[in-house]
């Protein structure tokens, strides 16, 4: 079977969960969470049972369809395997809050955001491994105007990105065990990376282009 293959079969499983449990499910289910992992919002249940299958759906579409307007095609196809294993990750991981969000409306007691670490973690370290094989394109990966202007800059911010977003998603895992401070173990370093790498790029790029 085929990674998409895979996602969509995912997609089509979350779809069935929500008509097979929606008897079962109370007129308002929890669709929301505090940064303490609390029930702090609300839905009715048609849209708790079906909004995160459709978005899910929506974002596999946009990952399918992507190459068809990419200028850099060529680009896409060389990590093609990993392209679609973000879009596989990103299915699974909502497929996965999911399941959470269904417990939850049949009353199972767990802290949400600590559920959630393991799940971030996952989709953090994938993010990584892909971005050090990441191609230069116009739609994934780190796109500062300095990461498309030159494609060694795009090279050395990304070799480094994909090793900070590994690192961020081991972090992220510790959340799993630290209720606590669950939120700033998940949020806290992919942030920080997320700035790094913006400046990394423009330093790099000032570098590679001194004195133009």
């Amino acid at each position: 079977m085929k990674i998409n293959e895979v996602s969509l079969t995912i997609i089509i499983l979350s779809f069935f969960i929500g008509a097979f449990s929606y008897s079962y499910m109370p007129d308002l289910m929890p669709t929301h969470w505090n940064a303490q992992g609390e029930i702090d919002g609300y839905m009715v249940k048609f849209w708790g049972l079906f909004l995160l299958p459709m978005i899910s759906f929506g974002i596999f579409a946009l990952f399918v369809y992507i190459p068809k307007f990419e200028p850099r095609k060529s680009n896409i196809e060389a990590f093609k395997d990993y392209y679609d294993g973000i879009a596989l990750t990103t299915v699974g991981f909502l497929f996965y809050i999911y399941v959470l969000s269904i417990l939850a409306a049949l009353d199972y007691q767990f802290n949400m955001v600590q559920m959630m670490a393991p799940g971030f973690a996952v989709l953090f370290y994938y993010i990584g491994v892909t971005l050090q094989r990441t191609k230069s394109n116009f739609f994934v990966g780190i796109r500062t105007p300095w990461t498309i202007s030159d494609d060694k800059v795009w090279e050395k911010t990304h070799n480094i990105g994909g090793k900070l977003f590994k690192a961020s998603g081991i972090i992220s895992l510790f959340g799993g065990f630290f209720k606590e401070i669950a939120i700033i173990l998940i949020l806290t370093p992919v942030l920080a990376v997320s700035i790094f790498v913006f400046v990394y790029s423009y330093i790099e790029y000032r570098k590679t282009h001194k004195g133009e």
